[in-house]
Parts: structure tokens; C-alpha cells; sequence
């Protein structure tokens, strides 16, 4: 961050902010779990991972996964403020969520763009990269911010404690509000699948598809926007041609991944971005089909309330 990030004086207390929240998070965690030996016990049974490259329809679908009751994912409060543990009596009306709130209005307030290309809510999913970054291993960082010697660093990890941590944290969660299954999404997962079953054996992946080269160019201009936060230096075709390359090392090691562990097939079920936005619904039923899910008429009818009510250019449109 000194020497590559460039960062504003606003950049530089949004930075020390998130360092130490995301300190103070880990340390609560660690006390939750001393007090309460019951939250290690946790079983995490047959988690779902939407994973697939930034911009292919991940959040859409994640958001419109999370609408089934059964249905357990990280809302964004609970990434925000870890500790303490949440419960089912006061789980809509936390103190953490109003917090949450005022801080994504804010940044919207900031970069009113930023709502268009990838809407947000304290009481919607949030992703694994949020969750990881506790590890301080995590996507999110070259996302806010240019630090290529981190994304490098990065790549060459074993990342075996930052999916113990996020295990951890899942339990955390669950322990007092739990759902049938948990739900959980980020790009980040390609570059690790290999710890991901690793960590979860019995999971299934979702695995989201689209022309590489309109994901290069959508997520240039996201990332452009966001690092505008933190920098007054912010070029997005140098931000273009730093994706492009961390992108297709993602695609290589997920592709590499899947033609080696042959015996995993049936745990993927493979989606293209045409079909999740020509038919989100008949695309759920096809996942919920593959996996051997029950599909509820509530889910459904809730499912069906999102997208009448989240229309894909509900913010503006996304232009790059």
C-alpha cells in the first residue's frame, strides 16, 4: 500500500479503517469461539459455491439463490462486524445492520455508478472474498487497490488457513441461526478449487460462463471506479491488461482443476450469462434439479418477487 497503492488521504484512512476492523474481527472471532466451545462442533453440510469469473452473473444469481428459505448465506452486516455470533431473535434487526447501511450509502454516495455495475445492500449476500480477507488473503485487495506485488504474492499461497478461517467463520454464523445449507459465491474460488474441496468434501459448484473478453472489459471499468476511492492515479487500460493476465491464470488453474479431478464432474453444473439472464428462474430449477434440491412454491414465489423488483438496469446502465 506505501509504495504501490498511491494512495489519497481519503484512501489512506479507508485503508488503516478496513485493516483494523478486519483485525479486531479475527481477534473477536478467536474469543466467540473460547467462550463458546459449541461453535467448533458446527457441521457444515453440502455447501454450494456459485463461483465463476467477476461478471458473469455471480451476484445475480447468488442474490436469487439466497431468496429459498432453506437458504443460509453471509449477508453483508455479518462480513462487515463479525462478533458477536448473530441470533435468530434479533437477526433482522441487529445494531451491525444500520452501520452497514450508512456505509454503503456512502460509497454510492461517492461513486454513483458503482450502483449500477454491482448493487449492494447490508442485508444481502456477501461474498467469500469479504471473508477471506480476514486471512488477508483475498481478491478484494487488488480489487480497491493497485498493489501488484500482493495479487503476486497472492498467487503463490496455499491458501489452506485462509479456507480453515472461512470455516470458522461459517460456524460462527450458523451456530445461532442456522439453514438447511449454506450458499456461497465469489470469483476468487477458481484460483483454489483444490483447497476449496479440500476444506469442503462434500460441496457442489455452480460454475458461471461468458466471453472473456466482455468480463475483461467490464471488470476494468468496476475496478477502475472502485480504486477511485482510494487514488487520484487510477488507468483503466493498465487496469485492463492487470486483470486480463490475473483472469486467465484463474481460468487456467479452474480449467486444469476440472479435466484432472474427473471423479468431481457431477459436482459442477455448468451456466452460461445468456441463460442466467434469459431465464433466471428455469436456470434455478436446472440447479436445484442437478443437486437433488427441493424447490418450494415459497422459494419460488420469492424468487420471482426479486427479480420484478432488482430489474438487471434497476440502478442505470452499466456502460465500458
Amino acid at each position: 500500500l506505501e509504495n504501490e497503492a498511491r494512495l489519497s488521504l481519503l484512501g489512506r484512512m479507508a485503508a488503516r479503517s478496513q485493516i483494523l476492523r478486519l483485525l479486531e474481527n479475527r481477534a473477536r472471532l478467536a474469543a466467540d469461539r473460547e467462550a463458546n466451545p459449541g461453535i467448533a462442533r458446527e457441521v457444515i453440510t453440502r455447501p454450494l459455491f456459485v463461483v465463476g469469473l467477476p461478471r458473469t452473473g455471480t451476484t445475480l444469481l447468488h442474490a436469487l439463490l439466497a431468496q429459498d428459505p432453506a437458504t443460509r448465506t453471509p449477508l453483508a452486516w455479518e462480513a462487515r462486524e463479525l462478533s458477536p455470533p448473530p441470533e435468530r431473535a434479533t437477526f433482522t434487526s441487529d445494531p451491525r445492520i444500520a452501520p452497514c447501511a450508512k456505509e454503503l450509502d456512502g460509497l454510492f454516495q461517492m461513486l454513483p455508478e458503482f450502483r449500477a455495475i454491482h448493487p449492494m445492500q447490508a442485508d444481502w449476500p456477501q461474498e467469500c472474498v469479504s471473508i477471506t480477507a480476514h486471512a488477508f488473503c483475498s481478491l478484494q485487495f487488488s480489487t480497491t487497490w493497485n498493489i501488484p506485488s500482493y495479487s503476486a504474492w497472492l498467487a503463490a499461497q496455499d491458501l489452506g488457513d485462509a479456507y480453515a478461517l472461512h470455516r470458522r467463520v461459517l460456524q460462527d454464523l450458523q451456530w445461532r441461526v442456522p439453514g438447511e445449507r449454506w450458499v456461497l459465491k465469489t470469483p476468487a474460488h477458481l484460483w483454489s478449487l483444490g483447497t476449496l474441496f479440500a476444506t469442503y468434501p462434500d460441496a457442489g459448484v455452480i460454475h458461471t460462463h461468458r466471453d472473456p473478453v466482455r468480463v475483461v472489459a467490464s471488470l476494468g471499468s468496476l475496478a477502475t471506479i472502485l480504486r477511485k476511492v482510494a487514488s487520484d492515479a487510477h488507468e483503466p487500460a493498465a487496469v485492463g491488461r492487470e486483470w486480463a493476465a490475473e483472469l486467465a491464470l484463474g481460468l487456467e488453474r479452474a480449467s486444469a482443476f476440472r479435466a484432472r479431478e474427473t471423479g468431481l464432474a457431477e459436482r459442477f453444473v455448468d451456466v452460461q450469462f445468456g441463460e442466467l439472464m434469459r431465464d433466471p428462474l428455469g436456470l434455478v430449477e436446472r440447479i436445484y434439479a442437478h443437486f437433488g434440491l427441493p424447490l418450494g412454491d415459497d422459494a419460488r414465489a420469492r424468487m420471482e418477487r426479486f427479480m420484478k423488483e432488482n430489474p438487471r438496469e434497476k440502478h442505470g446502465v452499466h456502460r465500458y
